[in-house]
């Protein structure tokens, strides 16, 4: 198994990205709906996006090792050891890309936060 390059580690975070902005925008019309017809309190529309962008990135890196967009690009997320990572690196995997400093860290460690702090990698199949 080799390390995914930069390109296709950049072709993931797009599609991925795109992906979850669809369902979080359907998900704030959704809720929409109920604020304006039943008086329920609104959210911005971070809320969502935030909140869609973890649970997609830990349910689907948790059950597939992952993402749609790794799907395409034939890669998937390993432990240092080559193994599955933990529920608790997939975890924090997911919460550390909600940080805004997480693409910060590639010209210093040739990858992202959140693979350097959780210990895991992306390689190809």
């Amino acid at each position: 198994m080799t390390e995914a390059g930069f390109g296709a580690r950049v072709m993931n975070c797009l599609l991925d990205t795109l992906i979850i902005f669809a369902v979080s925008y359907g998900l704030k019309e959704w809720y929409n709906f109920y604020v304006f017809y039943w008086g329920y309190t609104g959210y911005p529309y971070y809320y969502f996006f935030w909140g869609t962008m973890m649970v997609y990135y830990f349910l689907f890196e948790l059950i597939f090792l992952r993402s749609p967009a790794k799907w395409l690009s034939l890669t998937k997320v390993v432990s240092l050891k080559g193994k599955r990572p933990s529920v608790i690196q997939i975890f924090f995997r997911s919460l550390l890309r909600l940080t805004i400093i997480d693409a910060f860290f590639i010209p210093f460690f040739d990858r992202p936060l959140h693979d350097v702090l959780t210990k895991t990698r992306v390689v190809t199949r």
